[in-house]
């Protein structure tokens, strides 16, 4: 009986890891990207049964039914929002017109005027401004963070929000429980003690959870009063966190009627954790100033990849240049094919990101893709120093983008993102004017220096580059 057994036992299993195999044929490519359809397949063919559950827990990028019927439930809310919202209309003939008009079919909010937009690059200022604009509160402070620390920078804010709320002041924070794992239950014992209302953005359900468990929200989005806005890629965190690394930082504070918008947007957000709808105050379309700003939010909820369509679209509509700033560069076919057809054009790509690393998976599998930009012509500028972990994009000098949106798979398809779209001279040239500082303090890369790095650096690379859809 014993003998009898073993075999059958074996045979099982070879089964099993041929049905696996061969069901997954059918399964995974059904509408995914090609480069994601041959890592998942490399996987489950080597190793069928961990490959299944990894994708079971994270392989497919969609909400469950509960969740999309709630999205869908705003829809009346953001229809009467932007009715009542001062549009500004960009002319026939402006070069930005295009760009509008995508980035409104793609995330619903339309171009507004009357805008005051503050570049915030210094992480210490952005803090102080952000602690100075809760202490003068006087209706509702609204917060979604990816990180939210229990650390001295946390702390100040913290005390912030419960001198508000000491004021009378309604207080709300959204705060990414796998971006904030580290600290998310002394933050959220800190944030109920001052009294405010606290909740986990795509909390981990696992009885009515997500298709995928590592999609996040990963906006970074402080609304004072419905009438100032700050937006852009810092968290509520120490800038030097991570032992050994600072962070480089870029926030827009703006003032105006593209508030309204940012405000839409995290009562969009906190309904869909709660069910429960806020107010906002019909003082954030009171303007107070000239910028022309337009919120793109990016996400699983919409149904496309927002940012990463955007970015695509105005890569091959540009003429003169194209200058991307990103921590985490990890490009899809599509993306890679439009900046190396721009520069084919004669188009100049700079692309800056960081010379430091924190994520050395991602870092691997970002180097693997740069003999390919370089050999076309894109220039690569690392930012020496601190990690450069801001996000931000001009095109012609017509387009400025600002937000929360890296340049990689996971911020196309799984993150939810905001960013916000300026198209005012004056802000797109201050903007051009930061990038330059980051140019100035990086080292440009050359592709004979490239290619002259190790051997065994290489094949790291393209061993991380495999998983580069999984990451």
């Amino acid at each position: 009986m014993q003998h009898s057994l073993i075999p059958s036992l074996e045979t099982a299993y070879l089964i099993s890891d041929w049905v696996i195999r061969i069901g997954m044929l059918i399964v995974v490519p059904w509408r995914r990207p090609p480069e994601a359809t041959r890592s998942w397949l490399l996987l489950i063919f080597f190793l069928p049964l961990a490959g299944l559950l990894l994708y079971l827990a994270i392989g497919r990028s969609t909400f469950p039914a509960w969740r999309r019927d709630r999205f869908a439930r705003l829809s009346s809310f953001r229809a009467e929002m932007v009715a009542g919202l001062p549009t500004a209309p960009i002319s026939d003939d402006d070069p930005g017109r295009p760009a509008a008009a995508l980035a409104r079919k793609l995330g619903g909010w339309p171009e507004v005027g009357g805008n005051l937009v503050d570049f915030l690059d210094d992480y210490d200022e952005v803090i102080r401004r952000l602690v100075a604009d809760i202490d003068g509160a006087k209706h509702n402070v609204r917060i979604l963070a990816y990180i939210f620390a229990d650390d001295a920078t946390g702390r100040r804010v913290v005390a912030a929000l419960g001198r508000a709320v000491e004021r009378g002041v309604a207080c709300h924070v959204l705060i990414d429980p796998v971006g904030s794992y580290r600290w998310i239950r002394n933050t959220t014992g800190m944030l109920r003690d001052a009294g405010v209302e606290i909740r986990e953005a795509l909390p981990l359900r696992f009885l009515r959870g997500r298709t995928r468990r590592d999609m996040r929200n990963h906006r970074k989005l402080f609304l004072i009063d419905g009438s100032i806005g700050y937006a852009g890629s810092q968290n509520i965190v120490a800038k030097d966190f991570r032992p050994g690394i600072t962070n480089r930082e870029l926030v827009l504070r703006v003032t105006g009627p593209v508030v309204a918008e940012l405000a839409a947007l995290f009562v969009g957000d906190w309904f869909l954790e709660t069910e429960t709808m806020l107010t906002i105050r019909s003082d954030e379309l009171e303007p107070s100033g000239t910028a022309v700003v337009q919120l793109l939010p990016s996400g699983a909820d919409f149904g496309f990849q927002g940012f990463e369509m955007m970015l695509v679209d105005q890569i091959h509509a540009a003429r003169e240049r194209v200058t991307i700033t990103t921590p985490y560069l990890i490009p899809d076919e599509s993306l890679l094919g439009a900046m190396r057809i721009a520069t084919l054009r004669g188009v100049a790509v700079d692309i800056i990101t960081s010379q430091v690393v924190d994520q050395p998976l991602v870092s691997l599998a970002q180097r693997s893709y740069y003999d390919q930009l370089l050999y076309s012509g894109v220039r690569i500028h690392e930012f020496r120093d601190d990690l450069l972990h801001a996000k931000s994009v001009c095109i012609d000098g017509t387009l400025g983008i600002v937000g929360s949106s890296n340049v990689d798979i996971r911020s196309f398809q799984l993150n939810n993102e905001a960013s916000l779209l300026l198209f005012d001279r004056a802000s797109i040239a201050e903007l051009e004017r930061i990038q330059r500082d980051y140019v100035a303090h990086s080292e440009l890369l050359t592709l004979a220096r490239w290619r002259g790095r190790a051997p065994l650096a290489k094949i790291a690379e393209n061993l991380a580059r495999l998983v580069t859809p999984l990451l």
